[in-house]
């Protein structure tokens, strides 16, 4: 019988080293297991509520991150590189509880989301609680694992706050996006890498190494699922395709259009109309999503996520060959490439 698929491998991803692959298998298999020991409670309504997004599925991109990271250290499967992936892990889960109720989601992953299944309250209480959890074990690794914790999560607030607030007077609405998209997705992804390569006993070379690499390819992967909800034709994103579009949630290609856009265009004017529509319409919808895909704006999009992959792969040239470097390689090609 054949292994369990790997949760990342529904991205794509394929190992190249068997021993790497199997050790990672390993490595995810506990972060399975500790997952779900983290989110138990004496209460059964308040493991069910946080256990809800949580078991839906997903890729488990930062623990794998952390798993990948760990293999620079002499110390790869310690179990302090385990209780990392788990902390970084309820982190993701918790802000997913929290991004749904602002977003008024009612699906995630297929399911439906804990706001739609119970109410917003019970779904917020839920996200602090998985906060909470993580919070615990993250003492475990010390006080310096505490710091980079409460920076990440504040960084996390702060980019959900200027989201949410919107782009100022005077601001560049590009530029505005990706800071957003640094601080809501990269620097979780960044913290996955250092305390992956951290608690492995990597050297503080690598570790920033992996930190800064892991933030550019972070940020990298949140852009190329910009591009997915547009170019795909199925359900490759993990979610409808134009989703972003029907909600108004504005991303690269699209910012990238209005900035260029020439009203004098015929076809640049029509795609103005539409974006300014109500695209809950499935006629519109279909029409914006054909204009977007063969518009000049969208290839600009699929350069800036190539070069930024083409960055993030520059960044490990200074980490030791082998299997842990060539599949962090490989995660940059996937990341070039799974917007087409």
């Amino acid at each position: 019988m054949s292994p369990t698929p790997l949760p990342a491998e529904s991205l794509g991803f394929e190992f190249a080293d068997e021993a790497l692959q199997s050790r990672v298998r390993a490595g995810l298999e506990r972060v399975e297991q500790a997952l779900l020991d983290a989110t138990q409670s004496e209460a059964p309504f308040v493991t069910a509520a946080a256990q809800h997004v949580m078991v839906a599925g997903g890729k488990r991109f930062r623990p794998l991150l952390v798993l990948l990271a760990a293999e620079f250290g002499p110390d790869a499967l310690a179990d302090d590189v385990v209780k990392a992936a788990v902390v970084v892990e309820l982190t993701h889960v918790a802000t997913l509880h929290h991004d749904d109720v602002m977003d008024e989601a009612a699906l995630r992953r297929g399911s439906s989301t804990a706001n739609a299944r119970w109410d917003n309250s019970v779904a917020i209480l839920s996200g602090d609680w998985l906060f909470a959890r993580a919070s615990n074990l993250v003492a475990d690794l010390g006080p310096e694992a505490v710091r980079i914790q409460a920076r990440t999560f504040g960084r996390l607030v702060e980019g959900q706050i200027r989201e949410t607030m919107g782009v100022g007077e005077g601001q560049d609405p590009l530029k505005h996006y990706l800071s957003v998209v640094a601080d809501k997705t990269g620097s979780l992804i960044a913290t996955s890498a250092l305390f992956g390569a951290r608690y492995a006993g990597a050297s503080e070379e690598i570790q920033e190494s992996l930190r800064a690499f892991a933030e550019e390819i972070g940020v990298a992967f949140q852009l190329a699922d910009d591009l997915l909800d547009i170019a795909s034709e199925s359900d490759q994103s993990g979610k409808t395709p134009g989703t972003d579009l029907r909600e108004g949630v504005p991303t690269l290609p699209v910012l990238i259009f209005r900035a260029q856009a020439d009203p004098n265009d015929a076809t640049d004017a029509r795609l103005l109309d539409l974006l300014e529509s109500d695209l809950s319409d499935d006629a519109r919808l279909s029409e914006t999503l054909d204009l977007l895909r063969s518009h000049p704006a969208f290839g600009q999009a699929e350069d800036d996520v190539r070069r930024r992959a083409a960055d993030a792969r520059k960044l490990l040239t200074t980490l030791p060959e082998g299997p842990g470097r060539e599949a962090l390689e490989s995660l940059c090609d996937l990341v070039a490439t799974r917007s087409v």
